[in-house]
Parts: C-alpha cells; sequence; structure tokens
C-alpha cells in the first residue's frame, strides 16, 4: 500500500482554498466591522463567532446530504463546485458595499453587508464537509492518516498564501493615517486562489474512479468495516463501536477547548503576566503554527507504524506537558525567555499528532455511506469547543486571574487523554514493514 501524494495534493486545493478564505475572512472582517461600520468590539464579537455557531448546523447537514448524492460527477464535487462560486460571489459583494457605505454611509447599506455576510457563511458551510470527505472517500483507509496530513499542510499553505498577499498589499507604509481601507484587491486575488484551487479539484480529481478503487478495496478486506448488518439488513455500528467514537467525539471537544483557549487567549496574558509586546506574543503562536506544519507528514507516517490511538495519546501528552510547563515559567521567571519558542513549538508538535490523525479515527468508524455525516460530527464537536471555550477561559481569566490560562489548558489537555483510553477502535491497520519495503514511503 503506497499513498497517492500527488492524486492527495490535488484533492488538497479544495481545503487549501477554503483556509486561504478563512485566513482572510478573520483578519479583515473585523477591521471592516469596527472600521468602517463603527460597530462596537462586542457586536462584532457576535457576528464574528456566527460561523461557528453556523458551523455547528451546517457541516453535519451538508455532510449528511452529500452522502445521499448520486450527481454524475459524484458525491463532494458538486457541493466544491457551486459551493465555492456562490462563496466567490459572495465575497467579492464585501469590500464592494464596505467601499460604498465608507463614501455614503446609510443602514441599508449596513444590512445589507450583513445579509452578504451572513448568506457567505452558509455558502462556505455548504461544502467543508464534503472538500475533506472527498479525501476520504477517495483514498483507502489505512492510508487516510497520511493523506489527511497532505490535507492539513495544503490547508496551511493556502493560509501562508494569504499573510503573504496581505503583506506585500497592505504594508504599514501605505496603510498609516489612512481612514479606510480597499480591500477589493485582496478580495479579488483570494477569489482567484479559489477558483484556481476549484479548477484544480474538478479537472484532475476523477471522484467516481478513485471511489471505485476505494470500494474494491473495501470489498477485498471486509475486516476494515466495523459496521454489521442489522435484522433488518441495515449496516449498522456495534455498541462498542459507538462508545469509542462517543469518547473520541468528546477527546475532540476536549483537545480544542485546551488548545483554542490558549490561542485566544495567549496573546493577552503574555501581554499582561510577562509585559510581552504584542508582536513578540504574536510571534510565539507562529512559532506554534509552524511547529505542526513541520510535523503534518511526520505524524501521519508515525501513525502507520505505532497506530493512530497511541499517536494522538503521545500529542496530548506533548500537548497537555507543554501548558503545564508554561505555568511553571510563569511562577519561576515572570518575564519573557526564547526558552518559550521551544515550549511553543513543543506545542505544534503536539497539536500536528492530534489533529492529523483524529478525523481519520472518526470516518474509520462509519460506514461508506455515512462518511460526510461523520465528517460533520467532528467539526460539530470541535466548533462547538471553539464557540465555549473562549467564553470559560474569559471568564477565568477576569474573576480568577490570568494566572489560571495554563492550568485551564493543562486540565482539558488531561481530561482529553482520560476519554481517549475509552477510544478502542478506529485505530486503521497499523504497518509493518521490513527490510526494503520500509522505504517505499520515502520517496
Amino acid at each position: 500500500m503506497k499513498l497517492d501524494i500527488k492524486k492527495t495534493v490535488q484533492m488538497g486545493f479544495g481545503f487549501l482554498s477554503i483556509c486561504a478564505f478563512w485566513q482572510m475572512y478573520n483578519a479583515l472582517i473585523p477591521l471592516i466591522l469596527t472600521g468602517t461600520f463603527h460597530l462596537n468590539e462586542t457586536i462584532s464579537g457576535v457576528i464574528m463567532a456566527m460561523d461557528n455557531v453556523l458551523a455547528l448546523f451546517l457541516l453535519p447537514i451538508f455532510g449528511s446530504v452529500s452522502d445521499r448524492c448520486k450527481h454524475k460527477m459524484g458525491r463532494r464535487k458538486p457541493f466544491i463546485l457551486y459551493g465555492t462560486i456562490a462563496a466567490v460571489i459572495l465575497m467579492l459583494m464585501l469590500p464592494i458595499v464596505d467601499n460604498s457605505y465608507y463614501a455614503n454611509p446609510s443602514g441599508g447599506k449596513a444590512a445589507l453587508f450583513i445579509g452578504i455576510l451572513g448568506a457567505l457563511l452558509v455558502a462556505m458551510g455548504t461544502y467543508r464537509s464534503p472538500a475533506v470527505a472527498l479525501m476520504v472517500d477517495c483514498t483507502i483507509k489505512p492510508l487516510r492518516s497520511r493523506a489527511n496530513a497532505i490535507i492539513n499542510l495544503m490547508g496551511a499553505v493556502g493560509g501562508i498564501i494569504y499573510l503573504g498577499v496581505a503583506a506585500v498589499l497592505y504594508p504599514a507604509s501605505r496603510t498609516k493615517g489612512l481612514e479606510h481601507i480597499n480591500y477589493l484587491p485582496v478580495f479579488m486575488i483570494v477569489a482567484g486562489i479559489m477558483l484556481i484551487s476549484l479548477c484544480i479539484v474538478m479537472i484532475t480529481v476523477d471522484e467516481i474512479a478513485f471511489t471505485k478503487e476505494v470500494e474494491n478495496y473495501e470489498l477485498l478486506h471486509p475486516e476494515d468495516n466495523l459496521a454489521v448488518e442489522d435484522e433488518n439488513g441495515n449496516e449498522v455500528l456495534p455498541t462498542e463501536v459507538k462508545r469509542s467514537l462517543t469518547f473520541l467525539l468528546i477527546s475532540v471537544a476536549l483537545w480544542f477547548i485546551a488548545y483554542n483557549g490558549m490561542e485566544t487567549w495567549f496573546t493577552t496574558y503574555a501581554v499582561n503576566m510577562w509585559d510581552m509586546a504584542v508582536g513578540a506574543a504574536s510571534f510565539c503562536l507562529l512559532v506554534a503554527t509552524g511547529g505542526a506544519i513541520i510535523f503534518f507528514v511526520p505524524s501521519g507516517m508515525l501513525a502507520s507504524k505505532i497506530g493512530r490511538k497511541k499517536t494522538i495519546l503521545l500529542g496530548i501528552a506533548i500537548l497537555g506537558i507543554s501548558f503545564l510547563c508554561g505555568f511553571v515559567f510563569t511562577i519561576v521567571h515572570p518575564s519573557f525567555s526564547p526558552v518559550l519558542y521551544v515550549l511553543f513549538a513543543c506545542v505544534g508538535m503536539g497539536w500536528a499528532f492530534i489533529n492529523v490523525n483524529s478525523m481519520p479515527m472518526v470516518v474509520e468508524m462509519c460506514k461508506g455511506s455515512d462518511v460526510g455525516k461523520f465528517t460533520g460530527y467532528y467539526y460539530t464537536f470541535s466548533m462547538a469547543a471553539q464557540i465555549v471555550t473562549p467564553i470559560f477561559a474569559g471568564f477565568l481569566l477576569n474573576h480568577v486571574g490570568y494566572i489560571t490560562l495554563f492550568p485551564y489548558a493543562t486540565i482539558f489537555a488531561a481530561l482529553a487523554f482520560v476519554t481517549m483510553l475509552f477510544v478502542k477502535h478506529g485505530d486503521g491497520n497499523v504497518e509493518v514493514k521490513k527490510g526494503l519495503e520500509a522505504f517505499e514511503d520515502m520517496d
């Protein structure tokens, strides 16, 4: 068994476009809401949280709907095609309305902007689960961790491309002192990235043929299918598999609570506790992101050797120990030190071990016709955690003290480790290779 890297990269362009969009959305929409429309931070924050709230419902719904799609292009590509086109049209309207409101403000234009924003979030929600499920449909179960590593890497590339474009178009020398910035050029470039990525997926990915290959593999390896037939001949998951799935999804929520809570509040924490500059604190998070990117592919390879569960447990342990070390660092050395960079590189490594292997474990437990729905379940639990944790962690920081941030993240990482121990299914087949065969995946 050998992963088709070229095919996986081609499928990954769908996720690249999604990540490029969200990187831009999260960076620019708050600036537009507060700068152009003069909304306060609370209202802007509520609007920015709507994407996670909508995702709770849209991702499992459209994942499930795509499972039942019988289009001639396949189950997933129609959603990727029409979702991307709708999103591109809507997103290009945003800077146009923004510029128009600045030139001639009116309540109608403000309402139009919010309406377009809501429709855009729905459009993006229609194809995220199908885009990820496409990789699952087209990759045999033992190779999904390594394929997911490449998908995550493609997503990171999408985010980096946007950051590079923004750095070139909007340096401080061009924007300093301006009352209003025209963001239409960067929206057009990201729209172009999304359309080019769409073309690559639509032209190069033969979903029907790739899915058929996976189906043929599964016919030859029925032991990989955890579903069984009930008395009516319907495929269902055994009780013990459902129990594993439940504990896995709880683990997903817990480690996202830990990681995203730290990610959300670390900059504020560092400024208040260590008197760090915002830029220096942000660089720590950049180091964590870089560490994750470096370990995306190795984490998939490691999982093929020792199993996904052990790799995830290792990642949780690294994550939790790193957070605990951050708390100890605060106690014994309450100021900035380069040691923090090493600490956050370990955070990124632990996160890569977790993130690359968790979604393949979820879909490993479902039958082929439910891949989109189970992908939606994964995103529902992760999104729910990302809605709750900024509020809960912020409450502790406000009412107990900033010192609680690292213990907060450590405790939830430890809880994720415990719940993960109860997951008994979804590991996939661990490859055992000897001799020259062990070098197959190195080219």
